[in-house]
């Protein structure tokens, strides 16, 4: 049997969901937009769970709530859907180096259209720097982009004080949650976001649906042109098999968060601590200021793909750093802005648990890990010559 550890790819949907979904394929299989009975139930359906994400994260009205086929479209909706809305105020959108890919390569295609885009740097645990962030605000500044927390490394960014120093500047803030959502509860009440990008799957829901956030009062541009569904913000039959396990999803952990968040602190814990007796090795950002799901690591000599191959001839399968930027062999964007050198990103190594994470997978990895860098330090022509004769000997 696999011991999965990596949650913060691709988690599994909760058989409670699953069973959610089911007559969605089937039974209820009405359009919204259609004025017959089919379509006035999967109307009725399709705000019950517009309400059920609302609730989720305190919004207090449903209608700002605007469903999409995932985090990819919802940062672009918002993030590329405000900038048009906000063009004549200004032109210059402000991200951070460290921000998911998706998020980085939205950026680029705003310098193409006529957009300027800063990103603020990040200390060497992964976190902005408020001032920092303000000084790189202008007159022209309509929108700043910061991810609640780092899906790589796990930091968690000040987004209270950031929303704060957007309110003052009357610039609008958006936030992707993804990485967070799962294991810190969100209120937009609290944290008054103007945008937040949330997703299905990252709360055990199916993938391919999300969901962006407005507050209030703010409208984008719409991305995709169509028949004017969700506010006529995104058009497109809605997916209601897909946004009624979503709304389950959010349902059954927003009961149970608190509870899932400190067993998953006391599993993530262990297991850093276990690794970390290791020589030679590190933890990636925050050491208390992070996901509780999160453990990332690096070690000296060896790198993280080597690390990967072999624990999956172990059965354990883990990550180098974000599955959407996995296929290449370029070391992490976050680490290197997190001011390691090239060869120490090489040898990062990500474990995210979740739900169904037991203490026996977590004593797996424990168990294999330290012969596993051991022999890998010995085959490096990295490794120094006495450590070298030193893993030799303990190897005989």
């Amino acid at each position: 049997m696999s011991v999965y550890l990596d949650y913060q790819a691709a988690k599994p949907v909760d058989p409670r969901v699953f069973e959610a979904m089911k007559p969605y394929f089937t039974k209820n299989f009405g359009n919204p937009s259609s004025l017959h009975n089919y379509g006035f139930h999967a109307t009725n359906d399709l705000e019950e769970a517009r309400q059920k994400i609302a609730e989720f994260i305190n919004a207090p009205n449903s209608d700002n709530i605007i469903f999409t086929s995932g985090a990819t479209e919802s940062n672009n909706l918002g993030i590329i859907g405000g900038a048009l809305r906000n063009k004549k105020k200004g032109n210059h959108i402000i991200i951070s180096e460290i921000e998911h890919i998706s998020i980085l390569n939205i950026g680029k295609y705003l310098e193409k259209q006529g957009f300027r885009v800063s990103r603020v740097p990040v200390d060497r645990f992964g976190i902005i720097n408020l001032g920092k962030l303000e000084r790189l605000i202008t007159d022209e500044t309509i929108l700043i982009s910061i991810s609640t927390a780092s899906n790589e490394i796990g930091s968690i960014q000040p987004v209270e004080e950031i929303s704060q120093l957007a309110q003052k500047k009357n610039i609008w803030f958006h936030s992707d949650a993804v990485a967070s959502e799962s294991t810190i509860p969100l209120d937009v009440e609290k944290v008054p976001f103007d945008l937040l990008t949330l997703s299905s799957n990252d709360i055990y829901g199916p993938r391919g649906v999300g969901a962006l956030y407005l507050k209030k009062g703010i409208r984008v541009n719409p991305i995709l042109i169509g028949g004017g569904q969700e506010h006529g913000m995104r058009s497109g039959s809605e997916n209601m098999p897909g946004i009624i396990g979503f709304a389950k999803a959010a349902e059954i952990l927003k009961a149970e968060i608190n509870e899932e968040a400190a067993r998953l602190k006391i599993l993530r814990d262990k297991l850093i601590r276990e690794v970390l007796k290791i020589p030679k090795s590190y933890l990636n950002g925050h050491a208390e200021r992070r996901t509780p799901n999160n453990a990332n690591f690096r070690f000296d000599y060896i790198e993280g793909e080597s690390l990967l191959l072999s624990l999956k001839d172990e059965k354990v399968e883990v990550a180098t750093g974000s599955a959407c930027s996995s296929k290449t062999l370029e070391p992490s964007h976050t680490l290197m802005s997190c001011g390691l050198l090239h060869e120490e990103a090489h040898g990062s190594l990500l474990l995210t648990l979740g739900r169904f994470t037991e203490e026996k997978d977590i004593d797996k990895i424990i168990k294999v890990l330290p012969g596993i860098v051991r022999k890998l330090r010995i085959l490096s022509p990295l490794t120094p010559s006495d450590l070298l004769k030193k893993l030799q000997e303990e190897e005989n």
